[in-house]
């Protein structure tokens, strides 16, 4: 395995890779925060497991376009600020 690639979950990842899903993540919790939104009654809204949301916030999974575009709904946000742009 490459030096510059960690395991994330068991999947290798680069630093690149691991850098953004955290500050997307981040962005993310941000937004929710700011919705005064709980991770419990943002994951009811996009219809995922908390489990998802907490992974996702922590930067440890990625999700699909169709789960994001949920989530920018739910945050009542632009993909900008979803993006963090």
């Amino acid at each position: 395995m490459n030096s510059k690639r960690k395991t994330l979950l068991g999947v290798a990842r680069s630093k690149e890779q691991i850098n953004l899903l955290v500050t997307f993540g981040a962005n993310v919790r941000r937004l929710r925060s700011a919705a005064r939104l709980t991770q419990a009654r943002l994951a009811e809204e996009v219809d995922l497991e908390l489990p998802t949301i907490q992974k996702f916030e922590a930067g440890e999974i990625n999700l699909p376009m169709t789960t994001l575009y949920r989530l920018r709904r739910a945050l009542g946000c632009s993909w900008e600020a979803l993006l963090g742009k």
